[in-house]
């Protein structure tokens, strides 16, 4: 068994006396892990960084065996992440939320794209927390958790849309809401797409997407709780404001 594909390198965690067993997030084989020969050496350690943009070939006698990898650099996103306390938890967040999410060896195209797209704005801060909010979105949606965000779910408006329902993902408006206004989860205008994307807005959007991720998907995949690595992140940025 043999294939070639371009990813994201997630973990990395020693095998043996030099080699190491890598996790990586690939555009058509999904999140998939093989071992690297000498993946710990002085030459190999540098390039094999969590967030890395790999080359890597895959080898196996048989599909369902682990498999070695043959790893070649693309890019690195080591300097991006060291830029500043900010990226170098988002980056942390990233590669934590799809280890804990993905499925092995499913292919996720859509998710890959948005997930490369993103790290490499890893060193622009203005644009980052942005982007990680859009991002987790796209997360959920591929996850089978996509909000339904387009009109209200109680009186069917698609002005005035204030809430979200923590039981079904939608929409719903100040009149619908009544009084289980309290109940109900914040849909600041940058979820929707619109307004000047606040840095509170964007705090309010990550407690959403936050809710959804922790007492939604995590429980789906009988997983508990979220890695602390996401949280970090959000600590992280709500310390700016």
């Amino acid at each position: 068994m043999e294939w070639r594909d371009h990813g994201i390198l997630l973990s990395l965690r020693r095998h043996g006396e030099s080699s190491a067993i890598i996790d990586v997030f690939t555009e058509e084989h999904g999140r998939h892990a093989g071992v690297v020969r000498g993946g710990t050496s002085r030459k190999q350690a540098p390039v094999l960084q969590p967030g890395a943009q790999l080359d890597v070939t895959w080898r196996a006698r048989l599909e369902d065996h682990l498999g070695h990898y043959q790893a070649e650099p693309l890019r690195s996103r080591a300097a991006a992440a060291l830029s500043g306390r900010l990226a170098l938890a988002g980056l942390n967040a990233v590669t934590g939320l799809l280890s804990f999410c993905l499925p092995e060896r499913e292919p996720h195209g859509n998710l890959y794209t948005r997930s490369e797209q993103l790290l490499d704005l890893l060193d622009q801060e203005e644009l980052w927390p942005l982007a990680y909010l859009r991002w987790e979105l796209a997360l959920l949606e591929d996850m089978g958790f996509g909000l339904d965000l387009s009109a209200c779910a109680v009186t069917g408006v698609t002005r005035g849309l204030i809430y979200v329902s923590p039981k079904s993902g939608r929409a719903v408006s100040a009149k619908g809401a009544g009084d289980w206004a309290d109940r109900l989860l914040p849909l600041p205008p940058v979820l929707l797409g619109q307004g000047a994307a606040t840095d509170a807005e964007i705090a309010q959007g990550l407690q959403t997407t936050g809710f959804f991720l922790e007492a939604r998907l995590a429980p789906s995949l009988g997983r508990h709780p979220l890695p602390e690595v996401r949280g970090r992140f959000v600590d992280a940025f709500t310390r700016r404001l």
